[in-house]
Protein backbone atom coordinates (compact mmCIF):
# COMPACT_ATOMS: atom_id res chain seq x y z
CA UNK A 1 0.00 0.00 0.00
CA UNK A 2 1.06 3.80 -0.63
CA UNK A 3 1.50 6.28 1.68
CA UNK A 4 -1.25 9.04 0.70
CA UNK A 5 0.00 12.77 1.61
CA UNK A 6 -2.31 15.48 1.91
CA UNK A 7 -0.79 19.11 0.74
CA UNK A 8 -3.51 21.10 2.53
CA UNK A 9 -3.50 22.82 6.26
CA UNK A 10 -7.73 22.10 5.91
CA UNK A 11 -8.94 20.63 9.29
CA UNK A 12 -12.23 20.26 6.63
CA UNK A 13 -10.20 17.81 4.20
CA UNK A 14 -8.52 16.38 6.96
CA UNK A 15 -11.57 15.28 8.86
CA UNK A 16 -13.24 13.68 5.53
CA UNK A 17 -10.13 11.60 5.16
CA UNK A 18 -10.62 10.06 8.47
CA UNK A 19 -14.36 9.92 8.12
CA UNK A 20 -12.80 7.24 5.38
CA UNK A 21 -10.42 5.83 7.29
CA UNK A 22 -7.38 6.68 4.90
CA UNK A 23 -4.49 7.33 6.92
CA UNK A 24 -2.30 10.38 5.29
CA UNK A 25 0.38 12.52 6.69
CA UNK A 26 0.09 16.85 5.87
CA UNK A 27 2.39 18.58 4.29
CA UNK A 28 1.74 22.01 3.99
CA UNK A 29 2.29 24.01 0.45
CA UNK A 30 3.73 27.12 -0.10
CA UNK A 31 1.84 28.61 -3.15
CA UNK A 32 1.40 32.34 -3.35
CA UNK A 33 -2.39 32.14 -4.81
CA UNK A 34 -2.80 35.08 -6.05
CA UNK A 35 -0.72 34.33 -8.84
CA UNK A 36 -3.85 32.49 -10.22
CA UNK A 37 -5.72 35.49 -11.81
CA UNK A 38 -8.51 34.14 -14.32
CA UNK A 39 -12.15 34.45 -13.30
CA UNK A 40 -13.34 31.05 -14.47
CA UNK A 41 -13.78 29.21 -11.24
CA UNK A 42 -13.71 25.72 -12.75
CA UNK A 43 -10.33 26.61 -14.03
CA UNK A 44 -9.52 28.40 -11.21
CA UNK A 45 -9.68 25.88 -8.80
CA UNK A 46 -8.06 23.74 -11.18
CA UNK A 47 -4.99 25.53 -11.42
CA UNK A 48 -4.89 26.08 -7.44
CA UNK A 49 -4.84 22.18 -7.04
CA UNK A 50 -1.87 21.73 -9.15
CA UNK A 51 -0.07 24.57 -7.70
CA UNK A 52 -0.75 22.64 -4.48
CA UNK A 53 -0.20 19.90 -5.00
CA UNK A 54 3.11 19.91 -7.25
CA UNK A 55 4.55 22.36 -4.69
CA UNK A 56 5.17 19.59 -2.25
CA UNK A 57 7.69 16.99 -3.34
CA UNK A 58 7.47 13.35 -3.70
CA UNK A 59 10.03 11.97 -1.55
CA UNK A 60 10.22 8.37 -2.22
CA UNK A 61 8.17 6.48 -4.81
CA UNK A 62 6.07 4.82 -2.22
CA UNK A 63 4.08 7.96 -2.05
CA UNK A 64 1.01 9.82 -3.25
CA UNK A 65 -0.10 13.65 -2.84
CA UNK A 66 -3.15 14.94 -2.41
CA UNK A 67 -3.91 18.14 -2.93
CA UNK A 68 -7.54 20.18 -3.56
CA UNK A 69 -9.16 23.52 -3.55
CA UNK A 70 -12.26 24.70 -3.28
CA UNK A 71 -14.27 28.57 -4.22
CA UNK A 72 -18.20 29.42 -4.22
CA UNK A 73 -19.27 30.86 -7.51
CA UNK A 74 -22.24 32.83 -7.89
CA UNK A 75 -23.25 35.11 -11.36
CA UNK A 76 -19.59 34.70 -12.83
CA UNK A 77 -18.09 36.22 -9.43
CA UNK A 78 -15.75 33.41 -7.76
CA UNK A 79 -16.38 34.17 -3.99
CA UNK A 80 -13.19 33.07 -1.78
CA UNK A 81 -12.56 33.84 1.90
CA UNK A 82 -13.99 36.73 2.71
CA UNK A 83 -11.24 39.14 4.29
CA UNK A 84 -13.84 40.96 7.04
CA UNK A 85 -17.09 41.08 7.99
CA UNK A 86 -18.14 43.46 5.41
CA UNK A 87 -16.96 41.01 2.89
CA UNK A 88 -18.81 38.46 4.39
CA UNK A 89 -22.60 40.15 4.94
CA UNK A 90 -22.03 40.90 0.90
CA UNK A 91 -21.30 37.32 0.00
CA UNK A 92 -24.12 36.02 2.55
CA UNK A 93 -26.47 38.80 1.26
CA UNK A 94 -25.75 37.99 -2.65
CA UNK A 95 -26.31 34.27 -1.96
CA UNK A 96 -29.39 34.33 -0.18
CA UNK A 97 -32.26 33.20 -1.96
CA UNK A 98 -30.72 32.24 -4.96
CA UNK A 99 -28.71 29.09 -6.75
CA UNK A 100 -24.69 29.21 -6.27
CA UNK A 101 -22.27 26.75 -7.59
CA UNK A 102 -19.28 25.13 -5.87
CA UNK A 103 -16.05 23.53 -7.42
CA UNK A 104 -13.77 21.80 -5.82
CA UNK A 105 -10.19 21.37 -8.35
CA UNK A 106 -8.64 17.93 -7.10
CA UNK A 107 -4.64 16.36 -8.10
CA UNK A 108 -3.62 13.10 -6.89
CA UNK A 109 -0.27 12.47 -8.33
CA UNK A 110 2.92 10.08 -8.04
CA UNK A 111 5.51 9.29 -9.87
CA UNK A 112 4.01 7.41 -12.68
CA UNK A 113 0.30 8.84 -12.74
CA UNK A 114 -1.32 11.94 -12.24
CA UNK A 115 -5.30 12.24 -11.96
CA UNK A 116 -6.49 16.17 -12.18
CA UNK A 117 -10.48 16.70 -11.75
CA UNK A 118 -13.16 19.23 -10.79
CA UNK A 119 -16.44 18.35 -9.19
CA UNK A 120 -19.13 20.63 -8.85
CA UNK A 121 -22.10 21.15 -6.76
CA UNK A 122 -25.22 23.61 -6.94
CA UNK A 123 -26.25 24.68 -3.74
CA UNK A 124 -29.84 26.79 -3.57
CA UNK A 125 -30.26 29.06 -0.02
CA UNK A 126 -33.23 30.16 1.72
CA UNK A 127 -34.18 34.13 1.28
CA UNK A 128 -32.40 35.51 4.16
CA UNK A 129 -32.98 38.41 6.57
CA UNK A 130 -30.86 41.61 7.13
CA UNK A 131 -30.60 40.85 10.83
CA UNK A 132 -29.97 36.96 10.11
CA UNK A 133 -26.73 37.66 7.86
CA UNK A 134 -25.79 40.24 10.84
CA UNK A 135 -26.35 37.61 13.73
CA UNK A 136 -24.05 35.25 11.41
CA UNK A 137 -21.13 37.79 10.34
CA UNK A 138 -20.65 38.64 13.82
CA UNK A 139 -19.71 34.56 14.65
CA UNK A 140 -16.66 33.54 13.68
CA UNK A 141 -18.09 30.95 11.15
CA UNK A 142 -17.30 32.77 7.65
CA UNK A 143 -13.95 33.90 7.79
CA UNK A 144 -12.01 30.72 7.00
CA UNK A 145 -14.44 29.75 4.40
CA UNK A 146 -14.89 29.85 0.33
CA UNK A 147 -18.21 31.80 0.33
CA UNK A 148 -18.30 33.05 4.11
CA UNK A 149 -20.10 29.68 4.89
CA UNK A 150 -20.04 25.93 5.99
CA UNK A 151 -22.32 23.72 4.65
CA UNK A 152 -21.21 21.29 7.86
CA UNK A 153 -21.38 24.14 10.68
CA UNK A 154 -23.37 27.16 10.78
CA UNK A 155 -23.59 27.64 6.81
CA UNK A 156 -25.99 25.15 7.00
CA UNK A 157 -29.22 27.05 8.17
CA UNK A 158 -28.81 28.73 4.80
CA UNK A 159 -29.13 26.21 2.94
CA UNK A 160 -32.36 24.63 1.16
CA UNK A 161 -31.29 22.41 -1.48
CA UNK A 162 -28.14 20.56 -2.81
CA UNK A 163 -27.66 18.80 -6.27
CA UNK A 164 -24.40 17.14 -6.62
CA UNK A 165 -21.86 15.84 -3.67
CA UNK A 166 -22.64 17.51 -0.40
CA UNK A 167 -18.65 16.59 0.36
CA UNK A 168 -17.61 18.92 -2.60
CA UNK A 169 -19.36 21.65 -0.36
CA UNK A 170 -17.17 20.57 2.48
CA UNK A 171 -13.99 20.56 0.69
CA UNK A 172 -13.18 17.58 -0.97
CA UNK A 173 -15.62 15.18 -3.03
CA UNK A 174 -14.48 11.99 -0.60
CA UNK A 175 -16.23 9.70 -2.90
CA UNK A 176 -14.44 10.51 -6.20
CA UNK A 177 -11.59 10.81 -4.47
CA UNK A 178 -11.55 7.19 -2.49
CA UNK A 179 -12.33 5.89 -5.93
CA UNK A 180 -9.39 7.85 -7.40
CA UNK A 181 -7.24 6.79 -4.77
CA UNK A 182 -7.68 3.38 -5.00
CA UNK A 183 -6.04 3.80 -8.71
CA UNK A 184 -2.81 4.62 -6.73
CA UNK A 185 -2.90 1.70 -4.08
CA UNK A 186 -4.00 3.84 -1.38
CA UNK A 187 -7.19 2.12 0.21
CA UNK A 188 -9.57 2.72 3.56
CA UNK A 189 -7.74 0.62 6.71
CA UNK A 190 -9.71 -1.01 9.04
CA UNK A 191 -7.03 -0.50 11.80
CA UNK A 192 -7.01 3.34 11.38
Amino acid sequence: MKTLILASSSPRRQELLNQVKIPFTVRNPTVDESQIITSDPEEKVKQLAIRKGRNVPIQDNNEVILAADTVVSYNQTIFEKPKNREEAFKMISALGGDVHDVFTGVIIHSYNDERIFVEQTKVTFWSLSKSEIEWYVATDNPYDKAGAYGIQSLGAMFVKEITGDFYNVVGLPISRVVRELKEFSVYPTRNY
